[in-house]
């Protein structure tokens, strides 16, 4: 399929009613389709992940963590870094987990460490 075409059907989909829906619910409910779709374990395969499993930048942290953590957010930031959705949602559960239950389940884990360092200096609290 052509490019234009594929933009013109979308279109004509988007222009469809969707019961009991006004227009800003239909918008809000197409952005969640959207990413749903690409924040899919299934559909990851087909992202650029070339960053999976490496060591993350303390920059790259801050950059997540001063975001709120929305699935909408997870996906831009696995998009973004080019990492599974996966470890930006562990990053941002990190982030808000308590020190005294990370002593109990990871206590020696460095990148926990470095997520609760970086959340710190942020002024993240758990």
């Amino acid at each position: 399929m052509k490019k234009n075409d594929f933009k013109n059907k979308l279109q004509q989909l988007l222009l469809q009613d969707i019961e009991e829906m006004d227009y800003l619910e239909k918008m809000l409910f197409v952005g969640q389709v959207y990413v749903d779709y690409f924040s899919s374990k299934e559909n990851e395969k087909y992202r650029d992940c070339s960053m999976k499993n490496k060591p993350w930048t303390e920059e790259e942290l801050k950059i997540i963590l001063l975001d709120a953590p929305t699935k909408a957010n997870c996906l831009k930031y696995a998009m973004l870094f080019k990492r599974g959705y996966g470890s930006i949602e562990q990053i941002y559960r990190w982030a808000s987990t308590s020190d005294k239950e990370i002593k109990q389940k990871r206590p020696d884990d460095a990148f926990v460490k470095q997520i609760k360092k970086v959340s710190k200096e942020i002024s993240l609290r758990a």
